[in-house]
């Protein structure tokens, strides 16, 4: 596995292999990798020749008081785990590296309306960072695929919205959702639960299955499931952010006549904010 923090040695083999006429696919992440992640560049070694994994902190997506000086770092145990599964690239480029006129000068990729509402309405600005480093990601590796986990689902749809507006030649492909045994989502804010935490987080899935069911046996009344749903949420433990029903690829709240649904939810553990949803088709 090849360690690059350069763009300019990064381009020059992702050149190489395009003259070897070999596919390429691209993970972006911002490290403390788990096997959620790893579940990505599993797919993403399926889907093409050569796999390019980027770690990079992204200052541009996180909003004031958030957790980004904090925000936890684990790259030689990140590294060692790419290469176990035979990653071809790490890309670890700098903060410089990828602003190098600072974050006020630099330009930026908006994408409206699905960007706004859900996590877009409780961190303004957050999906501004992830368009616009994706966009630039995207431009330095020219992959052919690139993966993202569907537990971020809102950012999949702006991604997936967005490489569509722009005529992006990548093909985005999104991947289930890995979860713990109890079935909380893995993710790297997890880190900051205690066991008793975690546990208590469970309560998040528990309640969209339950809205699941409740969809499935005919429920209708959207804003009354997702009224008892974040009373379930706040009796769990819990502080609700969101909670709720949506079109799944446009994320717009559903009505009697959408079938192909998302049920959405962000709630807050402590100081943990924590997200997940669950798809369910309805007739």
């Amino acid at each position: 596995m090849q360690a690059i923090t350069e763009i300019k040695s990064l381009r020059s083999q992702i050149k190489a292999w395009r003259q070897a006429g070999l596919s390429v696919a691209l993970v972006p992440t911002m490290g403390n990798l788990h096997q959620g992640h790893f579940s990505l560049v599993e797919k993403a070694k399926n889907m093409a020749d050569k796999v390019v994994v980027s770690i990079f902190v992204n200052p541009m997506q996180f909003g004031v008081n958030e957790d980004l000086d904090n925000y936890p770092r684990t790259l030689t145990a990140d590294k060692q785990g790419l290469a176990e599964l035979g990653t071809d690239i790490v890309f670890t480029p700098s903060v410089e590296a990828i602003y190098p006129n600072g974050l006020g000068a630099q330009s930026f990729v908006d994408v409206p309306d699905i960007s706004m509402g859900y996590c877009g309405g409780s961190r303004p600005g957050h999906f501004r960072g992830v368009a616009t480093v994706v966009t630039k990601l995207f431009n330095l590796v020219q992959p052919d695929f690139a993966c993202f986990g569907e537990k971020d689902f809102q950012q999949l749809q702006v991604i997936k919205t967005m490489t569509r507006d722009l005529s992006i030649p990548v093909e985005v492909i999104g991947v289930a959702t890995s979860r713990e045994v109890s079935g909380l989502a893995m993710s790297s804010r997890n880190g900051y639960l205690s066991a008793e935490q975690k546990e208590t987080a469970t309560i998040l899935f528990k309640t969209l299955n339950w809205c699941a069911e409740q969809l499935t046996n005919g429920e209708r009344d959207f804003i009354s499931v997702c009224e008892q749903a974040k009373q379930q949420l706040q009796d769990g433990g819990l502080k609700p952010d969101y909670f709720e029903i949506a079109q799944r690829d446009t994320l717009i709240k559903a009505t009697l006549n959408d079938n192909n649904l998302v049920i959405l939810t962000a709630a807050y553990l402590g100081s943990v904010r924590l997200i997940d949803n669950l798809q369910v088709d309805i007739t």
